[in-house]
């Protein structure tokens, strides 16, 4: 049932998310905030998006919005990547390593979890 598997989403993507604050690996400020950013999004869909659906009986409105959302996230990714690629004379230097500590490499968290060579 659909209650089933909110249910375990919840589950799974909470205990992700303490999984990466925990560890170290995301600032606890940054959870927080997109801990309330998706409930206030959870509420004004389930509140408003909801009751216009069962007003109007257009459920085409949910595929609509979930494809606005995706479409300018793809556009805001392509602006970022020719922004970066501008700033450095449109020179793609590489893929970088997730840390750059040079004074501890032991502090850096995700060379711990990356094995060897892999980063």
């Amino acid at each position: 049932s659909s209650a089933t598997t909110a249910t375990m989403i919840v589950l799974t993507s909470s205990s992700v998310a303490i999984m990466f604050v925990t560890s170290g690996l995301i600032p606890w400020e940054y959870a927080v905030f997109y801990f309330c950013v998706c409930i206030s999004g959870a509420y004004v869909g389930k509140k408003y998006i909801d009751s216009y659906v069962k007003k109007t009986g257009m459920a085409s409105i949910l595929i609509g919005i979930l494809a606005t959302i995706i479409g300018l996230a793809t556009v805001g990714c392509f602006i970022i990547v020719l922004l970066n690629l501008s700033k450095n004379d449109w020179c793609f230097d590489g893929f970088k390593a997730f840390c750059d500590k040079k004074k501890d490499e032991t502090a850096c968290l995700a060379k711990r979890f990356i094995p060897q060579g892999r980063l």
